[in-house]
């Protein structure tokens, strides 16, 4: 997959926004990353889990990154339960690190 799959025809504008961003990231890795896990999840986010998402998106992809990938601890403020489930949207190989 190499790009948005997801139309955004049936989500509310503040969806919309949170899927483009997904999309354009600013390095391809976490558009893949995110925009993967928005195509499939946008539209089953509450509203509190979509305000988890949109904070989440304001850490640097760099962080975000090794956050999801394990490679460095996962900031208290950003262990949600939405970072939680973009890490095991992509299964095994992304340990939690506490």
């Amino acid at each position: 997959m190499t790009g948005m799959q997801r139309s955004s025809s049936d989500l509310d504008v503040r969806r919309r926004k949170a899927l483009f961003r997904s999309w354009h990231r600013g390095i391809r890795e976490m558009d893949l990353v995110l925009g993967r896990f928005a195509d499939a999840e946008i539209d089953k986010l509450t509203d509190d889990e979509l305000t988890e998402y949109e904070q989440l998106m304001e850490a640097p992809d760099r962080d975000l990154f090794q956050w999801l990938t394990g490679e460095a601890p996962t900031p208290p403020n950003h262990d949600t339960p939405v970072f939680r489930r973009i890490r095991d949207f992509y299964g095994t190989g992304w340990e939690h690190q506490p």
